[in-house]
């Protein structure tokens, strides 16, 4: 059942990571098509960063859980120790 989870959780940090790289693939393609509403035109440097930001908080997200996931679990064979 442990290994299922681990399992899961290391496919759904696949997935976070995969999906920050796109984030970061698609910026500067949808980028123009939203500064062409108005509304958007003004602030599109927040905008930016704010895309950017999510992309980076997705990297980072998926890059902790695989780690977390995958590095050898030390401390479970020294609990009894103290």
């Amino acid at each position: 059942m442990d290994s299922k989870k681990g399992t899961f959780q290391t496919v759904w940090g696949v997935a976070l990571l995969l999906a920050g790289i796109g984030v970061f693939i698609r910026i500067p393609q949808v980028m123009p098509k939203i500064e062409s509403i108005e509304q958007f035109s003004q602030i599109s440097s927040i905008v930016r960063f704010s895309f950017y930001f999510m992309g980076a908080l997705l990297i980072g997200g998926g890059a902790k859980k695989i780690y977390g996931n995958l590095k050898k679990p030390d401390s479970d064979t020294e609990q009894g120790d103290g």
